[in-house]
């Protein structure tokens, strides 16, 4: 028999640069029982990026009727740019005992916290140093120099939301934080509260063992 459970919201946040979105890619790569919400966002979308893959690129004006018409699950505006989830598509996946990871930053996370009925398990990426932060952010960003200097600035109060959250990481070393992020997955799967079917199957078993009692009295 197997045991059905209910899917989990899985949230990943931290500042820009820590890690977060590489670490996302791993679990992604590693898991098959995990998908990844993608989100809309009214940002301008990047090169190495793929349309409907990574986000779902709109307009301001569009965003801003999908937020009148309840169509988001959370939504935020970070650095001018507004990202939000579709909460149909969410649901669907929940409801259906598949995990959906969320590759989001704090507001949105306050958000979902505040939705009923749903399981959220919340972790929160630390860089190990600021300037490991600032390296990173001038490595792989794609922005300005003044945009760099903004996420860093934002960095501090990303940070201090630290504490809204189920778990912590320090994302020394990319590999060793993905396995520690898989191991919370794993764990969290298998809490009694999630498994949807379990009673039953202990009255199946406690049935058995009555009925090889009987048959041997």
């Amino acid at each position: 028999m197997k045991l059905n459970r209910r899917g989990i919201l899985f949230v990943l946040s931290s500042p820009s640069g820590a890690g977060k979105s590489s670490i996302a890619k791993k679990i992604l790569n590693k898991d098959e029982n995990i998908r990844l919400s993608i989100s809309y966002t009214t940002r301008k979308k990047r090169k190495d990026e793929v349309k409907g893959k990574d986000y779902n690129y709109i307009s301001i004006k569009e965003f801003k009727e999908k937020i009148k018409s309840n169509y988001f699950l959370e939504w935020a505006k970070v650095f001018d740019n507004y990202y939000g989830t579709p909460r149909n598509l969410v649901q669907k996946k929940i409801s259906n005992g598949i995990d959906v990871l969320f590759d989001i930053d704090w507001q949105g996370t306050q958000q979902l916290s505040e939705n009923d009925g749903f399981d959220l398990v919340s972790i929160f990426i630390l860089p190990p140093s600021k300037k490991v932060l600032e390296t990173r952010l001038k490595t792989i960003a794609q922005d300005t120099t003044l945009e760099v200097r903004k996420r860093m600035s934002q960095a501090s109060d990303e940070i201090s939301h630290y504490m809204e959250y189920s778990y912590v990481i320090v994302n020394n070393d990319l590999e060793n934080a993905s396995n520690q992020v898989l191991n919370i997955l794993n764990a969290e799967r298998l809490k009694r509260k999630r498994l949807i079917d379990l009673n039953d199957f202990i009255k199946f078993l406690r049935s058995w063992g009555l009925k090889f009692f009987i048959k041997y009295i």
